[in-house]
């Protein structure tokens, strides 16, 4: 029987040990899935906007993706935002990604054996994997903003615990649409639509579109966010 905790930020992450998925449903691994499904080549996490910024310069054909306070970083060629990808080809592309919490999580989780990342379009296909694998312990980690919990991704963990565990999760619709008026409420805000637009927020809580997981594999300083076929 497979044991399955869920913690929270990068403190969590650091706890997390067996099969660890770190969860970022608004929207670092969201927009990961969306690029894999839009014919990325491969997908290299990296802990700071330098790091990336040196990557693009050594090869040009890079693709930058990323933000800090969810802002684009300068010299990037995209945020974070599956919005602002929509309908691209990304088709052997190569994408180098930083973000605030997502990716810092990744790096974090030092003490698992596995790292794969969370987010609700690909959900029941990461629990799949994780079902086949049978591992002892799964540390489902809820990155949340800033060490702060957020709805979305305990939605996240509580809906891929139920799949593993294969038990029923009727509130799935119901609160991932109450999620307008939690942590999703940026993405209505008139103020906000050039950091946090709308339509990012209708692409983030559908749930089980993909039929892949993504593994973090550690690739020297950075780590290969690879797609899985489940």
């Amino acid at each position: 029987m497979t044991e399955i905790r869920i913690l929270c930020g990068i403190e969590g992450a650091k706890q997390a040990e067996g099969t660890a998925v770190i969860i970022d449903v608004f929207r670092a691994f969201t927009l990961e899935a969306y690029l894999y499904a839009a014919d990325a080549e491969a997908i290299y996490a990296v802990a700071s906007v330098e790091e990336a910024l040196a990557w693009k310069q050594k090869d040009p054909s890079v693709l930058l993706c990323g933000e800090r306070d969810g802002k684009i970083s300068p010299g990037f060629d995209f945020g974070n935002s599956p919005g602002a990808i929509a309908g691209k080809s990304f088709a052997g592309k190569t994408i180098i990604h930083t973000t605030t919490n997502g990716v810092q999580g990744i790096a974090s989780a030092q003490a698992a054996s596995e790292v794969l990342t969370g987010s609700l379009v690909n959900a029941r296909a990461t629990a799949d994997f994780i079902r086949r694998q049978n591992p002892r312990l799964v540390s489902l980690v809820c990155m949340g903003w800033k060490g702060r919990q957020t709805e979305e991704d305990q939605l996240c963990a509580d809906y891929l615990k139920a799949l593993m565990e294969g038990t029923s999760f009727p509130e799935l619709e119901e609160r991932a649409l109450a999620l307008k008026e939690q942590e999703g409420k940026k993405f209505f805000d008139p103020a906000q639509q050039e950091v946090f637009p709308e339509a990012d927020f209708w692409m983030c809580i559908r749930h089980d579109l993909f039929p892949f997981a993504i593994r973090a594999e550690k690739e020297g300083t950075c780590y290969h966010n690879r797609k899985l076929e489940v």
